[in-house]
């Protein structure tokens, strides 16, 4: 009885841990693709603050409903590195002085769930079960 608890605990901070950071990523992104939230909307979408806009609106997105979450937080916690080594460890290289906090955090937690997936509430865990579901059992210990 005591681990159900603790297990559904888990999981359900897990998703909101999930979601909280995906949508919290999507606003970065929507400040510079639509000028929301006091930001400043980019004009060239080939740029570089129009890559990160896309790649932070769409990704914190698809991070909060839990879809490709593996890949996406890939590319995003890479996307962090970058952003974090290009406009702020030139700064110095500690993150509470350089003000690459956030960068370092979000780099961390998007490796996090890469290693983790997206949990036991998300898109790819209904659709990746679906899947198994349909796929043909191929006998005991082998593949599926």
């Amino acid at each position: 009885m005591r681990g159900d608890f603790w297990d559904r605990a888990r999981a359900v901070t897990f998703t909101l841990m999930r979601i909280v950071v995906g949508l919290m990523f999507a606003q970065h992104g929507a400040q510079k693709l639509f000028g929301w939230f006091g930001g400043h909307q980019v004009t060239n979408l080939l740029s570089q603050l129009g890559v990160a806009g896309v790649l932070e609106f769409v990704g914190g997105l698809l991070v909060a409903f839990g879809l490709l979450t593996r890949a996406v937080a890939f590319v995003l916690a890479g996307e962090m590195a970058v952003a974090y080594f290009l406009q702020h460890a030139t700064h110095g290289p500690w993150p509470i002085l350089n003000r690459g906090e956030p960068a370092v955090l979000y780099c961390f937690i998007f490796l996090f769930l890469a290693a983790h997936g997206a949990g036991p509430f998300s898109l790819d865990a209904f659709l990746f079960a679906r899947r198994r579901e349909l796929a043909p059992h191929r006998g005991e210990g082998g593949r599926r």
